[in-house]
């Protein structure tokens, strides 16, 4: 078998065996197959695309190219979850103490912030000691005694994706579906869950800008994952502006633990609730009706909170932050960005501020920058919202006084403003299954 001959068959819009696959994902993560011949092979998949089998095939490929984590030894049915990535999006910060909290074992491995997106585990590094590198065995020893972990994920973990997304980062082949998909997909069916349920981010905020391609990519995604034995479910939800109020790492797990409290912002939790209970609904908890109420109870009763704590404090953090947000860590300035003019705030570009939250010290341009865990931004007023000249839009918080001039200007050109109530905007587009893609 040669490579040429697998990139012609392509080229020319045929479909590959399972072989041809294999054959190029474990040559080129060896070191055998070459980057140009591998910049080759992706480019004829953007143009030409692949069919289900072909894309499930190379997901699999991808996904048992490294280690793969074994959850067998945890009793009940996993449930993982994968947002696509937005601004202020702390989803997992939420759910996963809710779904825990209801006997859903949560084995988690979440990845770090760059660019405009933040990371969860730069979120939870927020809270002092806490540690997201762990051991196999120390991984699911801390599942086994409190029923939830979230760790950082291995390198080891699909590295024909790392490997294979550098290459398409340069190559200008990123925005390819069967790619996208597969890249995503491999990583969450090594980490080895039984469910998964994706959140696919779509508006100004999201890779996924259009609907209807966010539905296309949820729908491979949710074939992939079906193709492969895993229950798996899609959401496609808002990002034209940023989730709830808080942008930065210790700022969204402050806004997290209100949400948890019982309090929070209404879109957060709205958003929150649906991805709860559709993690409770593939786990086999119930009909999502009763789902809906499990994932209500959970906060109501402050076990979901609890569970948060009981997970913080087995990771090596101080659980004592989670009941008293001064524990975490304070920027020394705060600057409050005022409305040059009266109106109706009507559009976002939430990429735009999640890039001036950045600039604050709380993301990260290149991979090894530092982040400033108590940097980000606190929205006063979103879309939809009416406000006075004058009146306060946001609060900036950040250790680079340096910074507010060009964080300031980066956010007043991201809003827009109108003198008539912009239509509300939904916040869940579309649900996704194996069997029905049902719009709201």
């Amino acid at each position: 078998m040669r490579m040429v001959d697998i990139i012609q068959k392509k080229k020319d819009g045929n479909a590959l065996t399972k072989e041809e696959i294999n054959f190029f994902i474990n040559g080129y993560t060896n070191g055998e197959i070459p980057d140009y011949q591998a910049s080759s092979f992706t480019m004829a998949v953007c143009f030409n695309g692949m069919n289900a089998q072909e894309t499930a095939w190379l997901t699999e490929a991808m996904a048992f190219s490294g280690d793969t984590v074994d959850l067998s030894v945890i009793e009940g049915k996993k449930v993982d979850k994968h947002s696509t990535g937005g601004v202020g999006d702390k989803t997992t910060l939420v759910i996963t103490p809710i779904v825990a909290a209801c006997g859903v074992p949560i084995a988690k491995l979440s990845g770090r912030g760059l660019g405009h997106t933040g990371g969860t585990v730069d979120k939870l590094e927020s809270i002092s000691g806490l540690k997201t590198a762990f051991t196999t065995d120390e991984f699911l020893n801390i599942v086994r005694k409190t029923g939830i972990c979230v760790a950082g994920q291995s390198a080891d973990i699909a590295p024909a994706d790392k490997k294979l997304y550098a290459l398409r980062d340069v190559t200008a082949t990123v925005r390819s579906m069967p790619l996208i998909a597969s890249s995503i997909m491999s990583k969450k069916i090594a980490a080895g869950s039984d469910a998964i349920v994706l959140d696919v981010k779509t508006g100004s905020g999201a890779f996924m800008s259009d609907l209807d391609d966010a539905v296309a990519l949820a729908k491979e995604m949710v074939a992939i994952g079906e193709n492969v034995g895993r229950t798996t479910v899609a959401l496609v939800t808002n990002m034209n502006m940023p989730l709830g109020h808080a942008i930065g790492n210790s700022l969204e797990i402050i806004e997290a633990v209100e949400v948890l409290k019982g309090g929070g912002d209404d879109d957060l939790k709205q958003v929150c609730f649906a991805l709860a209970a559709n993690m409770l609904f593939v786990a086999g908890k119930g009909d999502m009706e009763y789902c809906e109420k499990l994932a209500e109870n959970a906060v109501k009763s402050g076990e979901a909170l609890k569970k948060l704590e009981e997970m913080v404090q087995a990771q090596g953090g101080d659980p004592a932050c989670i009941s008293n947000n001064e524990l975490f860590p304070q920027a020394e300035y705060s600057y409050e960005i005022k409305a040059e003019l009266s109106g109706w705030i009507s559009f976002m570009d939430t990429v735009a501020i999640g890039e001036a939250a950045a600039v604050l010290g709380a993301g990260r341009s290149k991979k090894d920058d530092v982040i400033d865990h108590s940097a980000g931004i606190i929205l006063k007023a979103k879309t939809g919202c009416y406000v006075e000249q004058g009146s306060v839009l946001a609060v900036l918080k950040t250790n680079r006084k340096e910074s507010v001039n060009d964080a300031e200007r980066r956010f007043l050109n991201a809003l827009k403003f109108t003198d008539f109530q912009p239509e509300k905007e939904k916040l869940i587009f579309a649900h996704i299954s194996s069997n029905e893609t049902k719009y709201f």
